[in-house]
């Protein structure tokens, strides 16, 4: 078992990463549980996992309850997040009931928002259970659900107390969400270590051969490049933004499509090519750099061409992004492989060119 922490200014936290963790889930959960425990999970995660957690909390002595929610992004609203505060409701759930979010992102983004705002602060737990969800949204504190006019728009920041990622989940996981994640991966080299490009490219039969020893180092590697900026930006007023290398399209894809349609590592794949394409555009990457991308997300089974959408579709949606400032579109490009900044004032005329 690998250990990192993640320093924040409101608390530090441990990720645990490792095979067989759920078997070891009494004695990690120990020193985090303060009192009752709530596991929150999906209608396909729990036939696979909830019975374990039931026992090694059965084994901590200390009363819990389950709270099943039905499976998908389109459910990440603010419906399903009420069903979330019905069965606290119901357990009589106090500000010391600690919150386990047993599931990929969406579980982990609602469990989290709950835990923010139930009697306006409960402690939660993030055990992912899918690679997006454990190299990525599981780690960092943002917490949120989506409205229909765009991703993530409603939200807390909000840490969780520990993440508790068990490669063996990834046994269960459909390969659509294996390539999934893989999105995020390279997302990271890209974004702030091309080093790591490089090692991606150098090992992709072993990564989705899903060799235990290299996805330990892959999703190792990410989590610590997360914990490294959001303990310098916790609540995105800086670097942090910079994790949404390709988002700001990849949220449009998602918007338009409807959510859960184009998984949300897909929509960020052909989101990452066009922030490539308008990388080049701008004069920072070569085309050569960009087929580099291009040939990776292949290799995951990602797809690298957006569907098709008018432009005053992708300008409705890109509106909503949450980087945006003072009315402006700001996106995150490329000056090389491996080096992220923002960019503003990007015309509608070029952004055509890269659209069309």
């Amino acid at each position: 078992m690998h250990t990192l922490t993640v320093h924040t200014p409101s608390h530090s936290y441990p990720i645990f990463i490792g095979t067989d963790l759920l078997s070891q889930a009494n004695q990690i959960l120990k020193p985090y549980i303060q009192h009752q425990l709530a596991i929150i999970t999906n209608q396909t995660v729990a036939p696979l996992y909830l019975a374990q957690w039931q026992q090694a909390l059965d084994q901590l002595g200390h009363q819990h309850f389950s709270i099943v929610l039905p499976d998908g992004e389109k459910y990440k609203d603010w419906t399903t997040l009420n069903l979330i505060f019905d069965g606290l409701m119901q357990h009589r759930a106090e500000r010391q009931t600690t919150l386990i979010a047993l599931g990929g992102g969406v579980i982990g983004d609602m469990t989290g928002f709950a835990a923010a705002t139930y009697q306006r602060g409960a402690p939660f737990i993030q055990v992912p259970t899918t690679l997006l969800s454990q190299v990525d949204s599981a780690v960092g504190g943002k917490t949120a659900i989506n409205h229909p006019l765009g991703k993530n728009m409603i939200g807390a920041f909000y840490q969780p107390q520990a993440v508790i990622t068990d490669l063996n989940t990834l046994h269960t996981l459909p390969a659509r969400e294996f390539s999934a994640g893989m999105a995020e991966v390279i997302k990271y080299a890209l974004l702030g270590d091309v080093s790591f490009l490089t090692w991606l490219e150098q090992n992709i039969d072993a990564i989705m051969a899903q060799q235990p020893e290299i996805l330990a180092h892959m999703i190792q590697h990410c989590c610590q490049m997360k914990a490294s900026i959001v303990a310098s930006d916790e609540q995105e007023h800086g670097i942090r933004a910079y994790l949404n290398l390709g988002h700001t399209f990849g949220h449009a894809i998602e918007a338009q499509m409807g959510y859960g349609n184009w998984l949300h590592g897909e929509a960020v794949a052909a989101g990452l090519v066009l922030a490539c394409r308008l990388s080049q555009h701008l004069g920072h990457l070569t085309e050569y750099d960009t087929q580099r991308v291009i040939r990776l997300l292949k290799a995951v089974r990602l797809p690298i061409q957006a569907p098709a959408m008018p432009m005053e579709k992708w300008l409705e949606h890109m509106s909503h992004d949450k980087k945006n400032h003072q009315g402006q579109l700001r996106f995150v490009i490329l000056s090389a492989l491996g080096q992220a900044q923002m960019a503003d004032h990007i015309s509608s005329d070029i952004l055509s060119q890269i659209l069309n």
